[in-house]
């Protein structure tokens, strides 16, 4: 479907998705769509969520959403340029 078409759901015309003026993509991400776009799975960014150190995230009543500007952030501040960095933590692997 084009940009900026909307869907009928039930006779009534959904909006689209509102999205970047400048890349065209959505502003705010599911976690599915986020986990995709940092190649991660859901479930990781899930634990994240209860244990912290993931990317910051919004509730709109039940739904998790995630701004893109807050997953490039937190991708920008995940950069290291080898293992010996400061701040670069090995945090063991909680399941």
């Amino acid at each position: 479907m084009a940009a900026g078409h909307s869907i009928a759901l039930h006779g009534v015309a959904a909006p689209a998705p509102q999205t970047s003026s400048t890349t065209g993509q959505p502003e705010f991400l599911t976690t599915q769509e986020a986990a995709e776009l940092l190649r991660l799975s859901p479930r990781t960014l899930e634990k994240q969520r209860v244990l912290g150190g993931g990317p910051r995230f919004r509730k709109f009543g039940a739904r998790v959403v995630y701004a893109m500007a807050d997953l490039r952030a937190w991708a920008d501040g995940n950069t290291y340029g080898m293992t010996s960095d400061p701040g670069y933590v090995v945090r063991s692997s909680v399941r």
